[in-house]
């Protein structure tokens, strides 16, 4: 079970970041905007069951938690304790799968050799200058896809409902981007 090291305060006034003392996965990011979606997730799952949580993000040692911003912090992260800290701790299963994991979600046989060497050098670009950051604040993105000259992310943890996400963070991930290619815009879906 593991131990709440610290908690954080993230750029989304509705978010909070749980660090933990000991890991939940190993590189295994979990994300969930719903109830439904954390099915068979038993920590997420026990976290949705908490009045006003709306999201949950998962990854290595910490935890991400979003509100729908009715519920006091103080009360809300009482609440969230106790299934936190009854959260089972990684497994070799869980390191198993982080070896295979990869941001790339795109189905990459509709590439073409161009788009698909775009998207290795995106997604380093991403992992070097971008994901740290958004990681440090209780989040985190991926990309969905490239279609087009249009790079789509998917925002997730503290970074999913935050205002900067959807306007400084784009406007600098675009501008990263470009520096590979100026004609591909950026979107967030």
């Amino acid at each position: 079970m593991p131990k709440i090291a610290d908690l954080e305060v993230t750029p989304n006034p509705n978010a909070r970041k749980f660090v933990l003392k000991e890991p939940i996965t190993y590189g295994v990011a979990k994300s969930y905007e719903s109830a439904e979606e954390a099915i068979g997730d038993e920590l997420a799952s026990n976290l949705f069951q908490i009045e006003s949580v709306v999201s949950v993000f998962y990854v290595d040692n910490w935890i991400t938690v979003t509100q729908d911003g009715s519920a006091d912090w103080k009360d809300l992260m009482r609440s969230l304790a106790e299934p936190i800290r009854l959260a089972p701790v990684a497994t070799q299963v869980s390191e198993e799968a982080s070896k295979t994991a990869t941001w790339l979600q795109t189905d990459e046989s509709s590439l073409s050799e161009t788009e698909r060497a775009q998207l290795v050098q995106i997604n380093e670009l991403l992992d070097d200058r971008v994901r740290p950051y958004l990681q440090s604040d209780g989040g985190d993105l991926y990309v969905v896809g490239l279609e087009d000259n249009v790079l789509s992310v998917h925002y997730q943890g503290a970074c999913g409902s935050c205002p900067s996400s959807l306007s400084g963070t784009l406007a600098g991930i675009t501008s990263l981007v470009r520096e590979i290619d100026p004609n591909i815009d950026v979107i967030a879906v």
